[in-house]
């Protein structure tokens, strides 16, 4: 293989140990129910996912469900809370020094039709300008998130007219915790590829990642491969990221729905995987969701992007939504089809 230069900078991190630990509940409702035919396992569901912590606030901002979808935000926190100082992806993710509070990394609208037979995601780029709900203030989406998941929440209903049912809120740490506790997931990767920013550094290949290397991979927002001797860096940034995280969430998806069938004990561990890294609002009852999200997932998520163009305020770049954005937004806001535009994944 041709040699790549800074190759030496990079050391793939460790494999960590399988572990129970925390996992968001946008992908752990499509495992539940493999496992929760019996009413004993049912019990014992409820009572471990009982204690994860319930969100405040959101009483006036969430609308109760009165049609045939549930909408569910997702919100991935970059939150650098409880970093520690001795992980494999420290030096890519640092601590509250380098960002303090919560900002949303992610953000993403789960549509579930409530008799299980669809699911679509739909994420919206962290750099949109939006009017930020209740300050009257223009900035980027991902600042709503400073103020609380309330704020975030009513933002996007304020600004896309989507009504917003549930709310599922996971940091990094959270993130990195699921792919260990599901065995890591497989990414194919073409050429030698890595981000400066993230950490991630991968050779050809279908390789399998841990947490470290699956939130390197989803984070990244500088994504370069090794192409005819030089490094050739991904031009559509934060879009190009959307895609890759679409596609890991199908990935893992999939591949947990599959081990479940051959290991039938990894459901205990997923169970046990809802912890305090895991934030949900306090009228989400995850079991109740799991068996028609299950269903849904089974049956192909459709994927979406928003399509943006980019542009400058108050000497920041800032991404604004184009009017072909309109036949996804109504989808999602429940007064439109899915789109043609869906890709199957």
């Amino acid at each position: 293989m041709q040699p790549h230069p800074g190759a030496d900078q990079y050391v793939v991190a460790p494999r960590r140990p399988r572990r129970r630990s925390s996992a968001p509940l946008a992908l752990l409702f499509a495992l539940l129910t493999a496992i929760v035919g019996a009413a004993g396992v049912i019990r014992a569901a409820n009572e471990r996912t009982a204690n994860v912590e319930r969100i405040e606030g959101l009483d006036e901002i969430l609308v109760a469900v009165d049609g045939p979808a549930v909408n569910y935000l997702l919100i991935g926190s970059d939150s650098r809370e409880g970093s520690d100082p001795n992980a494999a992806d420290f030096g890519g993710i640092g601590d509250t020094g380098a960002v303090q509070g919560r900002r949303s990394d992610t953000i993403m609208i789960l549509r579930q039709e409530k008799d299980g037979n669809g699911a679509a995601l739909m994420s919206i780029p962290r750099d949109l300008l939006v009017t930020i709900a209740g300050s009257g203030k223009q900035d980027r989406i991902n600042s709503a998130y400073n103020n609380g998941a309330d704020v975030l929440a009513a933002t996007v209903t304020q600004e896309f007219g989507i009504p917003i049912n549930h709310v599922v809120d996971i940091d990094f740490f959270g993130f990195k915790e699921l792919v260990d506790a599901v065995g890591g997931t497989t990414i194919c990767f073409e050429y030698v590829t890595r981000d400066l920013n993230s950490g991630l550094a991968q050779e050809p290949g279908c390789n399998l990642l841990d947490g470290v290397q699956a939130l390197a991979y989803a984070r990244s927002r500088h994504y370069e491969e090794f192409r005819d001797g030089d490094w050739r860096k991904d031009p559509t940034a934060d879009l190009g990221r959307i895609g890759r995280q679409q596609a890991f969430i199908s990935t893992i998806v999939n591949a947990t729905l599959a081990k479940l069938q051959s290991d039938p004990f990894l459901a205990s561990e997923l169970i046990d995987a809802v912890s305090s890294s895991v934030r949900i609002d306090a009228g989400l009852d995850p079991i109740g969701a799991a068996g028609t999200l299950r269903k849904a997932f089974s049956t192909g998520l459709a994927t979406y992007q928003l399509d943006v163009r980019g542009d400058d305020f108050n000497g920041k770049s800032i991404l604004r939504l184009n009017d072909s954005s309109q036949p996804v937004l109504d989808y999602f806001r429940g007064i439109g089809p899915l789109p043609v535009v869906a890709v199957e994944e």
